[in-house]
């Protein structure tokens, strides 16, 4: 492992100063044009061939040692966060690197590098591939059902996006390290469905004849309030989150708005829960439109699937920790996150494990967040990473075996996962009203 560790450390400045570069030019999913192409261009310099995805942004490269062995994927995510408030954030579109993507970036970087150092290989069987890939964060969510519409993505998120197109076809294991205050891995995360809501009313002047109109907006805040009315009823274990934002609410001040458009997860601990939850905000939603005369067109669609951390994964990234990076310390939680991530979605099929490394500050997403020890977010995250790596495919890779022997999938393949979330799509009204308008039919399916 010092030969390893001292291989990070001879390309540590490609790595910093990747880390900056990335930071100062942020792009969110799928716009992530210049930070995939600065990482393709250093992967090219480091004599990598890529394989870059079509349409969209990022790539993978795929290393085999020559000797037998599970294939293993590390992953590093591409796009920014938004927040305007941000000192750093893009003047024009608001995007900064909240969250700590760009550390990742760094971090794939040098074990990239350090893999190209002279008998770096020599120590591991079987494959390692490596991954940038887009659309973490979900947001943006009518930039991307237009993706959709116009059959440039299918999935809102890079991962299941890339899964679907057999970027990932071959890999056995996965695991990729985010960016935190500290180093630790916990039990996994939950999983949530994507709400796009359109309010649906009747313009009217609003001083002149404001009873010829129905308010969107006011149908939409009745949503809001009907949510909030229903979150007692959610039960702590299934760990539910909703937590809408409106991003349309009327055009000018002298007119009923008619259309009023909502944003909004409602999250989980398990396909189940969200799915259950789910019914519960839909009824919620119809009612407050019902109240107001109006109609609600809600469009869900599969975000995040839950997140389960592979046990033997997660023995093996302590194990990393004190042979990698000892001087930091590492914890173990027993707690489930609950944020989310789509590298629940890969869990779902292949052993995952999703830890975290220290050096950020602030907070996640917000307008004081930075990677304040670099060192630690990118250079301690590489040696980590890479120390999980030989754990795995050292010795003939009979640690990486075991992991894929006592694997238990949720879902036998992806083609049967994507299956699933693909059921979860479902768009359209959900109020019919009769003629008379004397009864209506809520439509919550």
């Amino acid at each position: 492992m010092k030969q390893i560790n001292a291989a990070v450390e001879k390309n540590k400045d490609l790595i910093l100063e990747a880390e900056r570069h990335i930071w100062k030019h942020p792009e969110t999913g799928y716009k992530e044009y210049k930070t995939s192409e600065y990482m393709a261009e250093v992967f090219r310099g480091l004599g990598y061939d890529l394989v870059m995805a079509e349409g969209i942004t990022g790539f993978y490269t795929v290393i085999d040692t020559g000797r037998p062995g599970p294939e293993v994927l590390i992953l590093a995510e591409l796009d920014s966060t938004v927040c305007p408030e941000h000192k750093d954030a893009d003047p024009e579109t608001g995007a900064v690197h909240a969250c700590g993507h760009n550390a990742q970036c760094a971090a794939l970087v040098g074990i990239a590098a350090a893999l190209r150092e002279e008998g770096i290989l020599d120590k591991f069987s079987g494959r390692i591939r490596l991954c940038t890939v887009p659309a973490e964060e979900l947001h943006e969510i009518e930039y991307r059902k237009e993706l959709i519409k116009e059959g440039k993505i299918k999935y809102l998120l890079g991962k299941s996006e890339f899964l679907s197109r057999g970027y990932f076809d071959g890999v056995d294991i996965a695991f990729m390290v985010h960016t935190a205050s500290s180093f630790y891995v916990n039990q996994g995360a939950v999983g949530c469905l994507a709400k796009y809501i359109t309010y649906k009313g009747v313009a009217s002047h609003a001083g002149g004849a404001p009873w010829d109109g129905r308010n969107a907006l006011y149908a939409a805040t009745c949503g809001l309030n009907a949510i909030n009315a229903i979150r007692e009823t959610f039960e702590e274990s299934e760990i539910i989150r909703v937590h809408p934002i409106i991003t349309g609410g009327g055009t000018m001040v002298n007119a009923i708005p008619d259309r009023a458009v909502l944003e909004s997860y409602v999250r989980g601990s398990s396909f189940d829960a969200i799915t259950k939850a789910n019914k519960k905000v839909n009824k919620a939603l119809c009612g407050a439109a019902l109240s107001l005369g109006t109609n609600v067109d809600i469009t869900d669609m599969p975000g995040f699937s839950p997140l389960i951390n592979d046990k033997n994964l997660i023995q093996i990234t302590a194990e990393a920790a004190e042979l990698a990076i000892p001087e930091y310390d590492f914890t173990v939680s027993d707690k489930t996150w609950t944020a989310s991530t789509d590298m629940g979605d890969l869990s779902c099929i292949m052993p995952v494990v999703h830890p975290f490394s220290g050096g950020d500050a602030g907070l996640l997403h917000g307008s004081n967040y930075e990677i304040k020890n670099p060192d630690a977010a990118c250079t301690a995250s590489a040696k980590l990473q890479l120390g999980m790596l030989f754990i795995l495919l050292s010795d003939g890779a009979k640690r990486a075996k075991k992991v894929v022997e006592e694997y238990k999938p949720l879902f036998r393949s992806k083609e049967e996962y994507l299956t699933y979330v693909d059921t979860l799509n479902k768009t359209g009204d959900r109020i019919v009203y009769n003629e008379n308008e004397t009864v209506a039919t809520v439509d919550i399916e």
